[in-house]
């Protein structure tokens, strides 16, 4: 028998978000290891606010609901206060009631800016991270460094001389500009969008591009990122920023993983004064690694392993939202991005639950 098409609302519901959310949704095992990390960093958030005045969004509240922005892919603030208003999953992952208000977009990114300020990012990561070695899902000896380029929030147009203005544009939204004959480079150039960005392409053939550069560096066991940061786009910042993330790691025999881009002497002098055993792919005139190196199996499960920080590259721009970026300076973006490593890792780490 065909059932009526009724939609008469109901004044009372008698289910909680907790109780319409499945017991296997993978994001109960997500939230669990979240509120363990934010647990841990209560006393940093105590430091970040005033004991007296009218109470602010909590922190729980925000980075929750910046997790779900990362995960769900949601492009805009403005959005993910959409979707919090009818979206009882996202309802629940926060931590808001059936009937809690929503906030104003603009009072939700204002109080976002004070955790930027804490770098509340990098300490939720490093909880993570800490949470996977307590798990014994890390290796300790054998790793992958590598970069990827990261498009500015910035158009060429807004690319413009430092030393001297421009002549008025002719249409302020959408100004005609001709760079025919105009050689731009970042020392005479910036945008005056994003400052911090540089105009740079990651090889050749490729359009130059107003970006920045985000390393990762990735353990072999399970390809979890153990570190990662932002700096801006130059020919030798991801081998500066590799190094500074290989030399924070505890001092022991470790090995290091990397394509083409890495087989420079200084670089592999570098990693050696390290402790670090340099597993980097050769090029063809290569005279820095030889068969003292490359002759061990090891070597070649590097080669093999190191390929797997694609994936982490590939889940930040499709998933995670950082094919374009959505905020402007090097602080922001380097906050979104380590944001984006902690949500790969907590998803992966749930997988690696789910499959033991």
């Amino acid at each position: 028998m065909r059932g009526d098409d009724e939609q008469s609302g109901h004044l009372f519901s008698y289910l909680s978000p907790e109780q319409r959310v499945p017991a296997d949704h993978p994001l109960r095992a997500i939230r669990t290891m979240t509120d363990e990390a934010l647990r841990r960093l209560s006393p940093q958030f105590e430091r970040l606010y005033a004991k007296t005045g009218r109470p602010s969004i909590p922190p729980e509240h925000l980075l929750r609901a910046l997790l779900l922005q990362v995960l769900y892919s949601v492009r805009s603030e403005r959005m993910l206060m959409e979707q919090l208003a009818y979206n009882l999953l996202f309802r629940w992952f926060v931590g808001l009631g059936m009937d809690d208000p929503v906030w104003v977009p603009t009072t939700f990114t204002k109080n976002r800016d004070r955790l930027l300020e804490g770098d509340i990012a990098r300490a939720f990561f490093e909880d993570v991270v800490e949470q996977a070695r307590g798990r014994h899902l890390l290796s300790a000896e054998h790793f992958t460094v590598d970069g990827t380029l990261l498009e500015a929030w910035a158009g060429l147009k807004s690319f413009k001389r430092k030393d001297q203005p421009g002549p008025p544009p002719d249409d302020p939204g959408n100004p005609t500009v001709n760079f025919h004959g105009d050689r731009r480079s970042n020392q005479t150039h910036q945008s005056t969008t994003d400052p911090d960005s540089r105009l740079f392409k990651k090889a050749k053939g490729h359009e130059a591009k107003l970006a920045f550069l985000g390393e990762v560096l990735m353990e072999n066991r399970h390809g979890l990122v153990v570190d990662a940061c932002v700096v801006p786009a130059t020919g030798t910042g991801e081998r500066d920023a590799a190094t500074s993330l290989i030399a924070s790691l505890p001092r022991r025999r470790v090995t290091i993983g990397g394509d083409k881009g890495y087989d420079t002497r200084g670089f592999v002098e570098t990693l050696r004064d390290l402790e670090a055993t340099p597993h980097i792919a050769q090029k063809k005139t290569s005279r820095t690694l030889d068969a003292r190196t490359t002759r061990h199996p090891g070597y070649a499960l590097s080669q093999c392993a190191r390929k797997r920080i694609e994936e982490v590259f590939g889940w930040m721009k499709t998933v995670g939202g950082l094919r374009k970026l959505r905020h402007r300076g090097g602080g922001r973006v380097n906050w979104q991005f380590l944001l984006a490593a902690a949500a790969y890792n907590l998803v992966r780490m749930r997988t690696l639950d789910a499959t033991a």
